[in-house]
């Protein structure tokens, strides 16, 4: 087993340009003002794409220059194979690039597609052959609109990020003239305090889509849902926020994006990050990785290996003792979690990853983190693996660890509400395979408490569970468990296809007990 040697030496060098500070910067404008409208024309007059255009044609990309946003027409969405092809598409945002000669680039969502693909967009990915939809006038309109700006947020489109208005500092409010000229112009990057920030979104919600209302569970419109929507567990104050970022490079792996996340401003036009896949670090360019690889001593994550089993092994970091690291952690998944929120004080977390093995040292998997004290009794804050390594079994297993952690504490757990998407049904996944396999290999009676003692499952966890799958019936005056037909033969074509489980005697690890004093954060 490792043991962490790096808890005391100095594990954040090259931090003093590269930690993430609380920065404001005006990065996209929603609407191309006047003013810019003519140097947008000159940029769009250099690129001779679009020559062949029809007057009809041409007059509407003008129109479109002037105000793209919520416009809708073709674009052309290329995938990491490189292969494309024409989606129809809203602009979401635009902005002009720091790229000289200077680009323009349009935040794009692809209709009827999941937000995780939603993408910055050059100018000559727009197809204007095939004409422009213009959104339709609104109804209602007042005299000033900066003073309506929010109100006038549309809640149909649940999928798409909104905007939101900077706070003018130290509270003054610029005049009518000023005011009129911003219309949700700026997006904030990076801000530590977002609380302040939750009153400038208002969301109208539709009183079909507030209420509450126990439905029984059905999986194809849930699998619609994720389809054609982004998370089901939004953040308000995270909805006006779009990707600033199109691509990390990971070590060997090259990887889309999915959602914002708070790196310092330099690298909002970043189209490109690339990280130390050890160390966490991240870089403009490929040059200064390589520069960085040559120093950095990092072959593992700065902490213990708990758990070792063939390639996998399972490393405890305290966020107290390495909170740099944690914090470029937490930068990360933060590109493929939208409800995310917490970045900076790492301190009350424990961080358990999951990494692969190799002659060049241990490649991180995924991740997930625990309070050092909940008060609500969860066995897991945040839970993540990274795409590169997703559909191959793993998440299953990082949730599989937590629970045998919670086993060898002697209590049950229950992940931290709410989940992501993806998050909620591998977990649902999880419970369905283990609650099942429990029940086939007893022929006693049990009751949900029982279960819940030999799983280390919380018991209302069990009975969502139960209930999804059909196997809660009443009968004579009392529930009953009864698993029918096709459950038993879904699990065991699962268990045909599982590789990889944990094993109790491969665990090398004791519940950490912290005084009072160790837990003064602050």
């Amino acid at each position: 087993m490792i043991k962490d040697e790096t808890e005391n030496k100095n594990t954040e060098v090259e931090t003093t340009t590269n930690t993430p500070t609380s920065t404001t910067t005006t990065a996209t404008n929603a609407n191309i003002t006047t003013e810019s409208s003519s140097e947008a024309m000159e940029i769009v007059e250099q690129d001779h794409s679009n020559d062949h255009l029809t007057p009809e044609q041409r007059s509407q990309m003008i129109k479109f220059i002037a105000s793209p946003v919520h416009c809708k027409l073709f674009v052309e969405k290329i995938s990491m194979k490189g292969d494309s092809e024409y989606r129809k598409a809203e602009i979401i945002l635009a902005r002009e690039t720091n790229k000289k000669p200077s680009t323009l680039e349009y935040y794009v969502h692809y209709v009827e597609f999941n937000k995780r693909l939603d993408e910055w967009v050059p100018f000559k990915r727009l197809d204007f052959n095939r004409g422009v939809e213009f959104p339709k006038p609104n109804a209602k309109k007042t005299k000033k609109s900066s003073g309506n700006t929010n109100g006038n947020l549309d809640s149909s489109r649940g999928s798409t990020p909104l905007h939101s208005v900077k706070k003018s500092s130290e509270g003054n409010t610029p005049n009518n003239g000023q005011q009129d000229d911003i219309i949700g112009e700026e997006i904030v990057l990076g801000e530590e305090d977002d609380d302040e920030e939750e009153d400038e979104v208002i969301i109208r919600k539709d009183k079909e889509t507030t209420a509450e209302v126990d439905e029984e569970f059905s999986k194809e419109q849930e699998i619609e849902k994720l389809r054609t929507s982004g998370s089901m567990t939004q953040n308000l104050s995270e909805i006006a926020r779009v990707k600033n970022m199109n691509r990390i490079q990971m070590g060997e792996h090259e990887i889309e994006t999915w959602y914002f996340s708070p790196y310092p401003k330099e690298y909002a036009y970043c189209d490109t990050l690339y990280i130390c896949e050890f160390c966490l670090l991240y870089y403009e360019s490929h040059k200064q990785l390589e520069r960085h690889r040559t120093r950095c001593q990092l072959q593992h994550p700065p902490g213990n290996e708990i758990y070792r089993k063939d390639d996998i092994s399972f490393f405890e970091i305290d966020g107290r003792k390495q909170k740099t690291w944690c914090r470029n952690l937490c930068l990360l998944s933060k590109l493929f979690l939208d409800h995310k929120m917490l970045y900076y004080d790492v301190d009350p977390f424990l961080f358990y990853c999951m990494t692969k093995r190799d002659e060049l040292g241990c490649h991180l998997i995924g991740y997930f983190s625990k309070e050092k004290e909940s008060a609500d009794n969860y066995n897991v804050a945040c839970i993540l693996t990274l795409p590169q390594y997703q559909r191959h079994g793993y998440g299953k297993l990082l949730i599989a660890f937590s629970y045998e952690l919670s086993k060898v504490e002697g209590r049950t757990g229950s992940p931290e509400k709410p989940l992501s998407d993806l998050g909620l049904m591998s977990y649902r996944a999880y419970w369905t395979d283990t609650i099942v396999g429990f029940l086939l290999s007893t022929s006693e009676e049990v009751t949900i408490e029982e279960i819940s003692q030999k799983t280390a499952i919380t018991t209302q966890d069990i009975l969502h569970t139960l209930q999804s799958i059909g196997a809660l019936k009443y009968y004579r005056g009392q529930h009953i468990i009864c698993l029918g037909d096709k459950v038993v033969e879904q699990w065991e074509r699962i268990q045909q296809k599982k590789k990889r489980v944990i094993s109790p005697e491969k665990l090398d690890w004791r519940p950490i007990h912290f005084t009072s004093s160790q837990l003064r954060f602050l």
